[in-house]
C-alpha cells in the first residue's frame, strides 16, 4: 500500500519520497534513504516487513520500521558476526544461528570448511520468504545443504538442545525491543552457554557503542556471571545502521582458551575459493584484530569487566 505522495505508510511524513528510521532506541535522531520504489510490504504474525528500492544502497530490507540490511552495506555485518567467532576456534564443525533469517549468515558460516551442521531457528517466515524473494545475493545461505532450517522462537529452541551440543551459536537479532527482546536477557545466555561444548563460543548483536553504552554494559555484566571462559567486545562500521557502527558480544564457555582478538584460521584466504560467495568484501585478519580497539570512552566502561 502507498499513498498519494508514493510513500509507503509508516515513512517519514516530513519528505515524501524518503524513507527515514525512527525509534525509541535512539531519540532525537533520524536517518534517511531516497525511495526509488517500494517491492514489498507486509505484516507478520511478529512485525511489519518492508523492501524498498533506494537510490543509493540498492534493495533495503526494513522490520518494524527499522533497517536490518542493504544490499551495499551488508558484508560489514554479515562477515564480522561469522567471522569473528569462527575464525577464532579451531575447525568448528556444529554452528546454530539464532534470527538470521535473511540467509547471511548462512552464506559466511559456508566460508568455512570444516563445518559439519548449520542450524538456524528464525522466529519469522516471511523474514525468510522476503530475502528470498529480493535477497537473493544473501538468501543463498539456503542452498547450503548442511543448512537445517527451524521456525520458531530461539528461546524454545534452545531448551530442547542437548547439552555441549554446539561449538558455536550466532545470534543474528534485532534490537532488544519486539520479537527479539527475549534474546537480550539473562536467562537466554544461560541456555546459549549450556548448548555449546567447553571452549565453544558465542556471538551477538550488541547495540552501538554512541547509543546504549548503559545496555551493553548490562549485557556484559549478565555474560561475566555466566561464561566462564573469554568476554569480550567488538565493533564494525556499517553505515545504515544507526549512529554508523553495531558492536558484539563474544564469549567462551570454560575449556580450551579463545582468544578472540587474534584469528587462528584465515578464512579471507579461504573465501576467496568459496564457490558459493567468492572473496569476501569487508573481514580479513586485520580488521579482525582491530575491532577489539575501543574508543576511550568505553574502554574506560567495559574494559574492566572484558577478558
Amino acid at each position: 500500500m502507498v499513498d498519494n505522495n508514493g510513500v509507503a505508510p509508516g515513512m517519514s511524513p516530513v519528505i515524501p519520497g524518503w524513507f527515514s528510521e525512527f525509534s525509541p532506541m535512539w531519540p532525537g535522531e533520524a536517518h534517511s534513504l531516497k525511495v526509488d520504489k517500494v517491492l514489498f510490504q507486509g505484516k507478520s504474525d511478529y512485525q511489519d516487513v518492508l523492501v524498498f528500492q533506494s537510490a543509493t544502497y540498492g534493495k533495503v530490507l526494513v522490520l518494524d520500521g527499522v533497517i536490518q540490511l542493504t544490499e551495499r552495506d551488508e558484508c560489514a555485518y554479515q562477515e564480522m558476526i561469522t567471522h569473528l567467532p569462527l575464525c577464532s576456534i579451531e575447525n568448528p564443525k556444529k554452528v546454530l544461528v539464532i534470527g538470521g533469517g535473511d540467509g547471511g549468515v548462512l552464506r559466511e558460516v559456508s566460508c568455512h570448511s570444516s563445518i559439519e551442521q548449520i542450524d538456524i531457528c528464525e522466529i519469522d517466515a516471511m523474514v525468510v520468504d522476503v530475502s528470498k524473494r529480493f535477497f537473493p545475493n544473501v538468501a543463498v545461505g539456503y542452498e547450503d545443504s548442511r543448512v537445517n532450517l527451524h521456525i520458531g522462537d530461539g528461546v524454545e529452541f534452545l531448551k530442547a538442545v542437548p547439552q555441549g551440543t554446539y561449538d558455536a551459536v550466532i545470534v543474528d537479532s534485532s534490537d532488544p525491543i519486539g520479537p527479539a527482546e527475549e534474546l537480550f536477557k539473562k536467562s537466554f545466555f544461560e541456555l546459549v552457554a549450556k548448548a555449546l561444548r567447553p571452549g565453544g563460543v558465542v556471538y551477538t548483536q550488541a547495540e552501538s557503542l554512541w547509543l546504549h553504552l548503559n545496555i551493553i554494559e548490562e549485557i556484559v555484566s549478565n555474560c561475566r556471571q555466566i561464561f566462564k571462559g573469554s568476554v569480550n567486545y567488538a565493533w564494525t562500521s556499517v553505515p545504515t545502521y544507526p549512529s554508523g557502527v553495531i558492536g558484539f558480544m563474544l564469549c567462551s564457555t570454560e575449556g580450551p582458551v579463545v582468544d578472540f582478538r587474534h584469528p587462528v584460521t584465515r578464512v579471507d584466504v579461504i573465501g576467496n575459493n568459496n564457490k558459493v560467495k567468492g572473496p569476501l568484501k569487508f573481514y580479513n585478519a586485520e580488521i579482525h584484530s582491530a575491532a577489539f580497539c575501543l574508543p576511550s570512552f568505553a574502554e574506560r566502561v567495559l574494559r574492566p569487566k572484558l577478558t
